[in-house]
């Protein structure tokens, strides 16, 4: 009985996830042409021809339809079902973590956002004000149920609020002196002013430690990755890379590793006389 319980669990997690990545889709898609992400329903984005519940059904529906439109035939690209089962998996990686609790419903959420700005960053090079301005409002609340979940009183509210106001803050400044300091050392802007946004919406979201380790993450990896695109010919020096993936990169890994991180960390090199 428990593992058909767990079978059913699985299933309905990967379903929503991998609902919410369908949704995930059409925001990366209309945001950055600025259009309405609720209407009109979900199109071929050749034919317009508006899709059917069978063709809708995330990750199955592109199987079933092999990849093109029914319609007109055009092909439809593998990121939609790819992203929509990414989700799913990132969704369901999150339960097992975290269980039911409201840190599982908060994390969806963030991750949900990060995975949008993510791949819209990868595809515009932009990280629109609209979603991480309603990131950082959603994480200011997230963290503040949180404070009410451990304290069950106001005054313990008003403290995890201004922590997390402080470590949003704190995101945007550190990312500002990062973009000054590489502009004098490259000579060109070395990050746009989404990448300070988006560092504060972490902030907000995982607090001021954590915002410090999803950073040296997303500098750590970016650095091996563009340096390796470098050396392979992929990218010229003074080619511009997105750096909102790996920001988010490393604030996900955050939440799944970051309290184990930072303890090993302190044990090594701040370990107890």
């Amino acid at each position: 009985m428990d593992v058909i319980i767990i079978i059913i669990a699985v299933a309905i997690v990967f379903a929503f996830g991998a609902a919410i990545g369908s949704f995930l889709n059409v925001v990366v898609y209309r945001i950055p042409a600025n259009l309405s992400i609720l209407f009109p329903a979900s199109r071929c984005p050749h034919c317009l021809h508006q899709l059917g519940k069978r063709e809708n059904i995330p990750v199955f529906g592109w199987l079933w339809l092999r990849g093109r439109c029914r319609w007109c035939r055009s092909k439809i690209s593998p990121r939609y079902p790819v992203v929509e089962a990414v989700t799913g998996l990132v969704f369901l990686a999150v339960f097992f973590q975290f269980g039911v609790s409201w840190q599982t419903l908060g994390y969806w959420a963030f991750l949900s956002w990060l995975l949008a700005l993510s791949l819209i960053d990868l595809d515009t090079m932009t990280l629109p004000n609209v979603l991480t301005k309603s990131g950082l409002v959603v994480g200011l609340v997230f963290q503040s149920t949180i404070a009410w979940q451990e304290n069950a009183n106001l005054a313990g509210v008003a403290t995890g609020l201004m922590s997390a106001i402080a470590a949003a803050v704190l995101g945007i400044w550190l990312l500002d002196i990062i973009t000054f300091v590489g502009s004098i050392a490259f000579g060109q802007a070395a990050m746009g002013g989404g990448d300070a946004k988006l560092a504060a919406m972490i902030g907000a979201w995982l607090g001021w430690q954590y915002l410090l380790l999803s950073g040296l993450i997303a500098c750590a990896t970016g650095a091996f990755i563009g340096g390796g695109a470098i050396a392979v010919g992929l990218l010229s020096r003074r080619q511009p890379m997105p750096f909102g993936p790996f920001l988010a990169l490393g604030a996900a890994l955050t939440v799944f590793w970051g309290e184990i991180i930072l303890s090993s960390y302190l044990e090594l090199f701040f370990p107890l006389s």
